[in-house]
């Protein structure tokens, strides 16, 4: 249960943001056809007590299916984030999520934050109607890392595995252990309550928290549109060229940003990479990332476009879209 405030203990901070997690079916026997961020986040901890020496607080931060995140909901949390982990008395920062942009959300946080308590995001692949929700289990495993004395940075818990934000992926559509970490591996796991880590905790890239988060609340950031294009078989520039095309006529919100979803060591189509190319002659900030689950590209000297290294293609995005809101703001 959600605990009444008490200043002798510790606090973790429960923000619920909708997803899977929240949802809710027809019938205890529909693990699909739900609907998403159908229940509070204090209801979610309704069943769960707070482990001994620490409260445990609801915030409602959204409550939306995690398919339609958006860039606005991001900074508010993140904001919301950086004023609870501010206070002395909270331990750490557990997040509610939907699993299909959890690895966005979770890297958004840790590049923005570069936090020195624990934010750790979990989420579920069965609704809270289920027959067996995992829902309930992943939330209590969540709150023991957020109070671990040692944790630090974002991490995403499911199916009892500790995830780094910077190498979390979905890989499975529908198991509840629906989530890896390529070569790296998982942080670590919960067994009955207790963290075993295994590796450093998540460091932020930048390794220092962004100046976004000075943003009045409520005030109405210029996002840059950075776009994803897929290398493939047969691949084409026509996707860029329209893109082009737009900027050229000066529509509202230009692409600055082209991501190229490469093939392998960061390989690219030649009719997209010569399309790219016109594009990094235009003005329009370009990065290549592999399309592989696991590994990193490794840059050969002749490389005409840089590369993201072991970032996925959506992470990537978010790279750019931060170094280019970055540069705007120099």
């Amino acid at each position: 249960m959600v605990n009444s405030l008490s200043p002798s203990l510790r606090r973790v901070v429960v923000l619920g943001t909708g997803g899977t997690i929240a949802g809710r079916a027809a019938s205890g026997g529909d693990n699909i056809g739900y609907t998403a961020g159908q229940v509070g986040v204090a209801d979610l901890l309704g069943g769960i007590d707070a482990p001994e020496g620490l409260e445990l607080v609801a915030e409602q931060v959204a409550q939306l299916d995690s398919k339609d995140m958006s860039f606005d909901t991001w900074l508010q949390l993140a904001q919301r984030c950086a004023g609870r982990l501010a206070e002395a008395d909270v331990a750490g920062v557990v997040i509610t999520h939907g699993t299909d942009t959890i690895e966005e959300t979770a890297f958004f946080l840790q590049t923005v934050l570069a936090p020195g308590k624990p934010v750790v995001l979990t989420c579920a692949m069965r609704p809270a109607s289920s027959l067996s929700p995992d829902g309930p289990q992943n939330v209590r495993d969540a709150i023991a890392v957020a109070a671990a004395p040692s944790a630090k940075g974002v991490t995403v818990v499911c199916a009892g595995a500790i995830h780094s934000a910077l190498d979390v992926q979905k890989v499975h559509t529908y198991r509840p252990d629906a989530f890896a970490s390529g070569d790296a591996g998982p942080v670590g796991y919960v067994e009955e309550g207790a963290v075993r880590r295994l590796r450093d905790w998540p460091q932020s890239p930048a390794g220092k928290r962004s100046k976004i988060l000075e943003a009045k609340p409520g005030t109405a950031t210029r996002w840059p549109r950075v776009e994803i294009v897929t290398s493939h078989a047969g691949a084409s520039g026509a996707i860029i060229d329209l893109l082009l095309q737009e900027r050229a006529a000066g529509v509202a919100e230009p692409v600055r940003g082209l991501v190229l979803a490469a093939t392998g060591n960061g390989t690219v189509h030649h009719a997209l990479e010569a399309a790219a190319l016109r594009a990094h002659d235009a003005g329009v900030t370009v990065l290549r990332a592999t399309r592989c689950a696991s590994g990193r590209i490794l840059p050969r000297p002749d490389d005409r476009l840089r590369d993201a290294g072991a970032l996925t293609p959506v992470k990537a995005r978010i790279a750019l879209m931060l170094e280019l809101l970055e540069t705007a703001a120099a």
